[in-house]
């Protein structure tokens, strides 16, 4: 078994020698440019097109949860991977913990009104504020993915209102579905904090605009995990200017890294992280990697295969 592997960052040597082992059957090399030897299996991210195009791969592995950079280059370059190999995304791999972790210490965050009390603190006023409760603290999840089941499944513990929109029905425990844009606004309508962890489609392109946040209660908050051009940046910052945010946490954005300019660094109640939510982990993405090929190779079912029609 043949397995080329592909990253402009990670460290190849580390990746060829841990997949090695993992797979003791396989050869495993690095892709550089000219390669054109025979393989199975591709590990890629942001691959040049010249590395997949011609190559009868029984499967592509992205090494990340998130596709659309390489879906996008798929729509540009077709003859790049023939519509028959099958591409996956890394399901999990450490990154549903991750994303559990953001969440829950965010929304806690603003819960326990600590944003509110570190404003009173550059201002040096010792002031009390009534508490939240947690019956007025619904929280919605945009976005029913592995990652979006993870987030919903931490929050239950703690007794917030929960409930998701996504594009098929769901039967989460203690978490009220929402389906399609016909539902939309009775989902928003009772959220007081959006997660967003939708999968990045022309569909979902500044959808987080002036007209979904209109539909949101006075006082919501914003919490971005998936891609930044699913917000429209301006119509979020007028939203907190208005009052009808009451604060906002992301994690990505449209342009990466932020331009110095960007008036999202100096807005008093946007916090924000470098695109850290979930990262790859390496051990455990090659622990999903290899059983994933191993399942392949025996003709058994596996999980996380891209719909690239949808678009995750």
């Amino acid at each position: 078994m043949e397995i080329i592997f592909y990253h402009p960052t990670f460290n190849a040597a580390w990746w060829v020698n841990a997949l090695e082992k993992a797979l003791p059957h396989a050869r495993v090399r690095e892709w550089k440019v000219g390669d054109n030897n025979p393989a199975d299996y591709a590990l890629v991210w942001q691959p040049p097109v010249e590395m997949l195009a011609g190559r009868r791969l029984k499967a592509v592995f992205a090494l990340g949860a998130g596709v659309d950079a390489i879906l996008s280059k798929l729509n540009a370059h077709p003859e790049m991977l023939d519509a028959s190999i099958p591409l996956f995304r890394l399901e999990d791999t450490g990154m549903g913990l991750q994303m559990q972790e953001y969440a829950v210490s965010q929304i806690l965050h603003w819960f326990r009104r600590f944003d509110d009390y570190q404003a009173l603190k550059n201002q040096a006023l010792w002031k009390p504020l009534p508490e939240y409760t947690r019956e007025e603290f619904s929280v919605g999840i945009m976005g029913a993915g592995v990652l979006g089941a993870k987030v919903a499944e931490s929050l239950q513990a703690w007794g917030f209102p929960l409930r998701c929109w996504s594009r098929s029905r769901k039967s989460w425990p203690g978490v009220e579905s929402y389906v399609g844009r016909e539902e939309l606004r009775a989902f928003l309508n009772q959220t007081r904090v959006l997660i967003n962890l939708l999968p990045n489609t022309a569909q979902t392109v500044g959808i987080i605009n002036s007209e979904l946040l209109d539909q949101l209660p006075d006082g919501a908050y914003v919490l971005n995990l998936a891609r930044g051009v699913h917000v429209q940046e301006a119509d979020l910052l007028a939203a907190l200017d208005s009052g009808k945010l009451k604060g906002a946490m992301l994690d990505v954005f449209s342009q990466e890294p932020l331009p110095q300019e960007s008036p999202l660094w100096r807005h008093p109640r946007v916090a924000m992280t470098p695109h850290i939510a979930a990262v790859t982990r390496p051990a455990e993405a090659i622990d999903y990697i290899s059983r994933t090929i191993t399942q392949l190779e025996k003709g058994e079912p596996v999980t996380g295969q891209v719909d690239r029609a949808r678009g995750y």
